[in-house]
Formats: C-alpha cells, structure tokens, sequence
C-alpha cells in the first residue's frame, strides 16, 4: 500500500498529480461538484486520449424532479446551466467551449448528475484504471479538477491499495445509478455558444430572424421553447409576409394552446424588420398579461395605455409619457403599443370613431393584433342571409385600421360562435385592403352562403368557369397546390397577381383539363382561402401527439359527495353570515335603482356583483370606491364613464353602498372562503398528501381579494412562504407576518425550486407562468368567462406535472349570481378530460335571471355553435414537426441590448 499526500501548497497538483496519474489510464470515473463547472473542467489533454470515463456530478435538483417527465428535468437542467451570460461568456472562454464541445463529441465521455439530496461539498473522489489493471483512488478537498489543481488551495490523498479503489468505484456506482444522463440539450448549448457570433440585424435574413432574436430570449434561457405548433405560426406569418408582401391571419387554436406567445412573437419580429408601429388590442384584463408575456418570456419592452391616467406605462406602472395628455396615445415610446378594446367600443358617436379611437385611425401600422377577436362581429336577421350585417363598434373599428396597417393578426378560440357567418366577420377584416385574402368583388369566396358548400365538400362548381374563379380568384401562392402551379406556368400567369382574370375558353387545351380534373368534392376542401389565413390546433390532437401533455381535472365540490368536505358546502355553494346576506341584498337594490337610471350601466352590475362576489373584502373596497369615486384600471377601462355615473348617484344609491359598507365592516362579517382555503390546504387529501404538500396556486380576478387571502394565509401559516404574483410591479412575498416586494421572475424561480409551494394570483399575471411544481388549484372567485379557467388550469396542466389529474376548487358563495353560473356549469365541469369546449367562453349579463334560465340559455348556446361548427367542417393542418425550427440552436443571434434597443423607439 502506498498513500501519498499532495498539497497545492507546496507542490503545482495539475502537474505533479493530475497529469501524472492520468497518463496511460483506460478508465476514469470520477465523482465531481457541481455539473457545469465539473463538465468544463474535463477541457484537458489529460482524458482526451482515455476510452472510458464517466463523471457524475450534482445539481439542485430534487430528487421529485428526477422522478418526473424527462422534457421538464432537461427544461430544468437547462435553467441551470444558463446561469451564465452567453455573450460574455462566448467572447471570453471561445476556445475553452470549442475544446470542450470537440471533447463531448468524441461520445466516449459520459456524464450523469444526481438530484440535489445528494449534493457534494468537498467530498470529492476518482478511480483510475491501467492497461495492466492496476487502479489509483483519490479523494480530498478537490474542486472540479483541473483548475482547482492549478489554483486553488486543495489537499489530495492518493491511494494504490485495490481495496481503497474498490470502495471508491463502489460509491461511484453507487451515484452513477441514482443519477440521469446530462441531457442533449446542455450538449446543443455548449455547442452553440461554442460558435456563437452576435450580428447586427442588417445582415439577418428574415426567415433567419426568430433564430437570432429568440435564442437567448428569457424563454429559451429559462430551459423552455416556444412549442412547434408556435412556432409552426411564426414560421407561417414571415411567410405569408414574403408571399404577399403584407400577413393576414386568424389565429383560432384551442383555448390553452398559448396563442398570445405565437401572436407576441409575430409582433416582435416586424417591430425588428422596420415594419413600423405594432398595436396589440386586448380586453382590459388582458393589457397587464400581454405586457408580463413580451417581457417574461421574449424579453421586450412595450407600453400600456392606461385610459385612467391617459399615459403610456412600463410593466411596473412607470409612466412613460406626460399624465393627462391624450396625445400620446398615438405617440407610443415603445415599437409595441398595448390598449384596451374597451377604449375603442365606448368611443363611437354619430356614425364615426372619436378621441382616442380616431387618433389611433389616423395613423399607419406595420402590425395590429387583436386578441379575443370573437367580440368583433356583426348583428342581423342569422335567418335571413341575404341582408348585410351590422358590425359593432370593434368590428367596425377593426375594418377601417385594416386598411392603414401591413399585417393583420386576430387571436380567438371560437372563430365560430353560434353562425358560420361570424368567421366570416372576421375574414373581412383580414380581407380589408388585402384582396389576396378572398378575392375581389367577384369572388365566391366572399359570400358565405356559397363559399361554405365548397370548402366541406358537400357541392363543386358547376361550370369550368365557376371552378377557374376559385381557383384563380385569389390565386394561391406558389408551392401550396402543385396542379394550380402547373396551371400557372402552362399559361405564364404572374404570381404577384392574385386576381386572375381569364375565363376557362381563353385557357390552353391542357390547363383545360387540369381544371376539369380539379373539379372534385376534395380539391376546394383542401385548397381554399379559409384554409389557407385560419390557423387553428386543437388540444386534443397535440395530445395525441405527444405535443402537450393529458392532464385530468377533479373539480370540487361535488355535491354527489358532500361527506368529503365534512358538509361545508350547501350544495355547491358556501354557507355565509347576516352580515354578508344584507350586504348583498344591498348590492342588488344598488343595481336595481341603477339600471332604472342609467339603462346603459350593465357594466356597473357586473363589476359591484362579481367583486362582492370575491371575497367580503373586495365587496367592501368595491361600496368605498364608489363612494369615493375613485376606480383603477383594474376594474374596468372607460373610468370617465364610471365616475360620471357615479357623481350623479341619488341618495338611496348612495345609502345601499353606505350600508354594504357597513355591513362588511362587521365583526361577524368572518369571509366563509378564507377558513375553507385553509381547510383544503391542511386537512383534505387527495393522492395520501394535503393540497399544500401537493402544492397550490390560488387565483382571484382582483388583486385586493388576492392580497387579501395571501396575507390572511400568511397568518395562518407563518412558516410557509407565500407569493402574490400579480402585474404592474404588485408581486410580494409573506413569510413570518412579514411582507416584502419581489420581481415576478423571482417568485418563479422559487416555485421550480419547492421554496414556494403556496402561490396566490391574478389573472392579470396568469400567461406565462409554468407551475408543473404545484399539484392544486383554488379558484377563490369564479370569473364569468370561463374560458379563463382553462388559462388558470394551464398554469399546473403542464409536461412535467408529476400527478395524473389534478384538483380544481372552486368556491362561491350561497344565494348569489356566482352560485347561479357555477350551478349552471357544474356538470360540464365534471368531465375529467374534457371539461371546456362544452361551456360558453362568456355567461352574458341578461342570460342570469334564475338558474333554470341560464342552464337553458347556456345549452341554447351551446346547440347553436355545435350546430354552426358542424356545418362547417374544414380539415385544418394540424401536422406539426417538433424538429423544425429549432431557434434554440442559433449560433447567429442579436445581442439583447440591441434588440431592447430598437424595441425601446418610439413611433
């Protein structure tokens, strides 16, 4: 036996040991740190030329992370190697990543980490094997070999004794099966940053561009991608832009298939080609999500128009324009602008758009996006089809900006409500100064009555002629339809010319017969316009095919199973108190004497209901503002309007909000939610685990009623981290009856780490967040779309959730409008799998007179748009490749300052 001891001291250890022990070695396993500087330290001749070595290192992972779906432990994995600033990174230790990338490539490495339970301080150790079988152990205070050899203060102890060898590969072992190989995507990185060159943005080629601006994006960093089926529409827009020269696209995927990141990147991209101005129109409720997703996924500025302080501002609220000047708004200080559809709706007077709505017309854009374009549609006698429908004030809005923008984005997940005609609404939007889209006045394609037979297949044209016209009016772009490309250079027509003119006579004797041969019930079904500018996925097939993960959904209560919750519930709702009771019968008189004055006040129900509907808490601020006057954002958009009614309210209005105050303000007003939360988090089980070892998230539409709680929850459990995570700079952290602000981006990192397993959120915020962490879900108050409770589910229904269904409560109170709604949503909310598709993405204010109305009116509903998407069956292409587009590999790529910088000009 001979044991040496080496100190880096006295003696160069990358010289005298490291090197000297290595040469002729066979075989090296070695039990190192931390993965990434592990993995950069095997960079040496040492272990080139050595067929057999294997390093097992250690990361933060837990060991439930290592138990999940390998796509979100590679996600993880990634974040964590990216901790690192590429581009300092890339320019300072180039050669140090080439000679790396050349040494992982030669595959007779194998490297494997282990979750962080069994986390390696500096009991660090390796195994050297000969040719002749002899073996050499070591183990010591050794950081990452070579380098810590070289300089740092270590201490070695080397061994040749086969029994000190034995117990070392053992440990190895040992390690070596508990870990999981290092995943390809750390491999892709270092080979990327290896050849990375930053470029200015005049010599990348647009279809280049989604590479060069997204890979180091925040969601590429962050171990996550943009999703083929995104990046399949991305991939489309730059191409129709090429083609055309300006897009046209209506973008229907599923609710839950992420839209908003596909039509985000969408407006990044011409913002970056010098397109001009990008607009993005949303509900109010979805301004503060927009702006969270450009920033937390692309990371890009934009602004938010706020209507109440008639400025532009940042995501933490920063005004970035002067307060009071309405100017501006057609000035935004950032590429991409962000404003409520609310704005627009409210101002139209005597035929014509006014204020700010006539300040945004007057100006041209490079891109519009409208988000939840289903709202833009007409009105008229459905059965009568021969009369032209009267748009609405978005609708309306949206024909004439069509006209003054390049490229034209709409974003909904019900194109079709309850007539086939209301995609067609749509499709005249896109239509609008772009014949290419349906053709000219002469086109079928225009009128729905006659284009919707061609497109399912049910008739053909009945003429050469007819047929000749849908072809050729608008004329396909090259590539898509090879017989209509052959017609066109059999007769030299210009692809730069949509409309074709000629009749079927006026065609040569073989492009005669191509168009009879065209005359076939499939040909238009699959070569049609609709098909061509309406993207839609659904769900289910990217679940079929391993595109996104199928989650179920246990919703709760069940009023089938009362005895589960130890008779909390009567029925589906939650018993309240007096106080509570009166507060609300004031509500509802408040409303009642409202609409007798104001006929157009709907708006003010709605909001007074669903707040007090929230929590007490939020009923009572609700009574207070309106005394006062004094509503934000938040609430709802047209604030001029809200205050005008309220300045002129009459004392009886006035003593009902006096009295729900009051009421509110009582001791026994004790919220019946709040003690059901806690119950739920600490005593029910699902699964053998509480919801709070499950892990939940909480969401409310309000963000009082979301402080509310979390701080309450704060009280109850002043051991547990609790995160509000909501927008424009509001995001906090409870611990120990102490708060304290914190970044959204830092409330994520802490849920992927288990730090933080009881989260509270706004819908605001709700886009963007990935919590495959928690296991639970509470919705404390039940939006009256519910749409946006696939959107919440999203957040948990992820790759990487470890549980096969997750649970979903959901609390209203007894007696009020939500308890109606849910009711009426109750059953369609059982279906483990298939939950949404089967309920109407808004309850309307007038459906909700009684329970029985509104469960009839939401199957009347429902009937109608089945009945409408059934009639109209297009087959879209849901084929998508995971492998295209793979922007991640980019080696070419902006810097992000220069992009940040071109983002930051104004209009």
């Amino acid at each position: 036996m001979t044991l040496q001891r080496f100190s880096s001291r006295t003696e160069h250890l990358g010289k005298e040991f490291l090197a000297k022990i290595l040469q002729g070695a066979v075989k090296y396993h070695r039990i190192a740190g931390y993965f990434r500087s592990s993995i950069f330290e095997l960079i040496g001749e040492e272990i080139a030329d050595i067929p057999d070595v294997k390093i097992v290192c250690n990361s933060e992972l837990e060991i439930c992370d290592f138990q999940i779906a390998a796509r979100y432990r590679n996600s993880a994995l990634k974040e964590l190697w990216n901790t690192i600033d590429d581009a300092a990174e890339s320019l300072l230790h180039r050669e140090r990543y080439r000679r790396l990338d050349a040494l992982l490539a030669s595959k007779h490495i194998e490297i494997r980490v282990v979750p962080k339970e069994r986390i390696f301080l500096h009991g660090k150790a390796g195994l050297v094997q000969y040719k002749n079988g002899s073996k050499i152990a070591f183990i010591g205070s050794v950081n990452e070999t070579k380098s810590a050899f070289n300089n740092n203060y270590e201490l070695v102890w080397k061994d040749d004794e086969s029994e000190s060898a034995d117990w070392v590969e053992k440990e190895f072992q040992s390690l070596w099966r508990d870990g999981i190989p290092l995943p390809e995507t750390i491999y892709e990185e270092i080979h990327r940053v290896a050849n990375r060159q930053e470029v200015s943005i005049n010599v990348v080629a647009p279809k280049e561009l989604p590479g060069a601006a997204f890979a180091e994006s925040p969601i590429y960093r962050g171990g996550e991608e943009l999703q083929p089926w995104q990046r399949s529409f991305v991939t489309l827009f730059l191409k129709h832009r090429e083609w055309y020269g300006k897009a046209r696209l209506l973008l229907a995927d599923e609710v839950g298939v992420g839209k908003t990141l596909s039509m985000a990147a969408s407006a990044v991209l011409t913002a970056l080609l010098g397109d001009g101005p990008a607009l993005i129109l949303a509900p109010a409720t979805l301004t503060w999500q927009w702006q969270a997703e450009l920033l937390d996924k692309l990371g890009v500025p934009s602004a938010v128009w706020s209507s109440e302080m008639q400025s532009w501002l940042d995501p933490n609220a920063h005004l970035l324009s002067p307060r009071k000047d309405p100017s501006f708004i057609s000035r935004c200080p950032h590429k991409i602008a962000i404003i409520s559809t609310g704005l627009i709706v409210q101002q139209f007077s005597d035929g014509k758009f006014i204020k700010d709505a006539e300040r945004l017309l007057a100006r041209r854009y490079g891109i519009v996006i409208l988000d939840e374009a289903h709202k833009a549609r007409g009105h008229g006698n459905e059965k009568d089809e021969t009369k032209e429908r009267i748009p609405n004030n978005l609708l309306a809005f949206m024909r004439q900006i069509a006209k003054k923008t390049k490229h034209i984005i709409l974003g909904t997940a019900t194109p079709i409500q309850t007539s086939v005609r209301d995609l067609w609404d749509l499709l005249d939007i896109l239509r609008s100064g772009a014949e290419f889209v349906l053709g000219d006045n002469n086109s079928v394609w225009r009128d729905v009555k006659l284009a919707v037979p061609f497109i399912t297949g049910e008739s053909v044209p009945e003429t050469p002629d007819a047929m000749l016209n849908c072809i050729c009016n608008p004329l396909p772009p090259e590539g898509e339809n090879e017989t209509i490309d052959t017609i066109c250079n059999i007769e030299g027509f210009n692809r730069k010319k949509y409309i074709q003119s000629y009749s079927f006579d006026e065609l040569s004797p073989p492009s005669q017969n191509f168009v009879y041969n065209c005359q076939t019930p499939d040909f238009l079904k699959n070569c049609n316009p609709v098909l061509r500018h309406v993207v839609l996925r659904k769900r289910e097939d990217l679940e079929k095919a391993g595109l996104m993960i199928k989650v179920g959904v246990n919703a709760h209560p069940d009023r089938k199973r009362s005895v589960l919750y130890d008779y909390r519930f009567d029925g589906l709702g939650l018993s309240t108190n007096m106080p509570f009771q009166t507060a609300y019968e004031k509500a509802e008189e408040f409303c009642s004497l409202l609409q007798k004055r104001v006929r157009t006040a709907g708006f003010m129900k709605t909001l007074l209901l669903q707040r007090i509907c929230s929590s007490f808490y939020a009923g009572k601020k609700t009574a207070e503002n309106m005394l006062e006057q004094s509503f934000t954002k938040e609430l709802y958009d047209p604030e001029e309007k809200i205050n005008k009614i309220l300045s002129e309210m009459t004392k009886k209005e006035v003593e009902c909000l006096n009295e729900i105050k009051l009421q509110l303000s009582r001791n026994e007003a004790v919220d019946p939610k709040l003690d059901t939360v806690k119950w739920f988090l600490q005593d029910f089980r699902t699964d053998g685990k509480t919801w709070l070892e499950h892990g939940c998230i909480i969401f409310s539409q309000y963000y009082d009623t979301a402080e509310w709680i979390a701080s309450k929850l704060n009280e109850c459990f002043p051991n547990e981290s609790v995160a509000v995570y909501a927008g424009a700079g509001k995001s906090r952290l409870y611990y120990e009856n102490e708060s304290a602000a914190i970044e959204r981006e830092e409330i994520k990192k802490a849920v992927k780490k288990h730090e933080i397993r009881l989260l509270v959120a706004t819908d605001a915020a709700c886009e963007g967040l990935n919590l495959q962490t928690l296991g639970t879900l509470i919705n404390i108050d039940l939006p009256w779309n519910p749409s946006r409770l696939e959107q919440r589910l999203c957040r948990i229904k992820r790759f990487g959730q470890r549980r096969k269904s997750v649970d979903m409560l959901n609390l209203v109170y007894n007696n009020t409008q939500d308890e109606k709604v849910y009711s009426a949503l109750s059953e369609r909310l059982h279906d483990i799998h298939k939950i949404f598709g089967s309920i109407p993405d808004t309850i309307e204010d007038e459906w909700i007179d009684n329970e029985e109305e509104l469960k009839e009116r939401i199957n009347i509903y429902i009937e109608e748009r089945e009945k409408a998407q059934n009639s109209f069956t297009a087959k879209y292409n849901t084929t998508v490749d995971p492998d295209k587009n793979k922007w991640d590999l980019c080696t070419k790529v902006l810097s992000r300052r220069d992009i940040t910088d071109i983002l930051a000009e104004s209009w």
